[in-house]
């Protein structure tokens, strides 16, 4: 069992998933810091002083914070499009890599074909 368990966390998409997971939460860290210390004071400011994080509802003994739920909902917002931009600079990366890849010098093509050529009359 310990040497199944071995294999599975050293393959690279463990890792790979290990790194992300590290990377996300930090990222996730800085998007809060941005929305709170920066943008959600701005947004205050412009609809007219609000302070977001100290909106509640007191029901009872309950205090209900949807001001705070107002700052997740940003947070999540910020995060996805960050990550849509993210994603999409990655895949048009990608698509121009495929593009150079695709395109063969002719000259590289006729040696390849030349070099085939003289192979095969060797080998007859």
């Amino acid at each position: 069992m310990w040497k199944e368990f071995k294999e599975f966390a050293i393959k690279g998409n463990v890792v790979d998933l290990a790194v992300a997971v590290v990377i996300a939460t930090a990222f996730g860290s800085i998007v809060s810091a941005l929305v709170d210390n920066i943008i959600m004071p701005f947004v205050g400011v412009l609809v007219g002083g609000i302070d977001f994080s100290n909106l509640s509802y007191l029901v009872g003994d309950a205090v209900i914070q949807y001001g705070l739920f107002i700052q997740a909902i940003v947070d999540f917002f910020i995060i996805a499009l960050a990550l849509f931009v993210f994603v999409k600079v990655i895949n048009r990366l990608k698509r121009k890599e495929e593009e150079v890849e695709e395109e063969v010098d002719p000259q590289v093509e006729l040696l390849t074909e030349i070099r085939d050529l003289l192979k095969k009359e060797q080998n007859h």
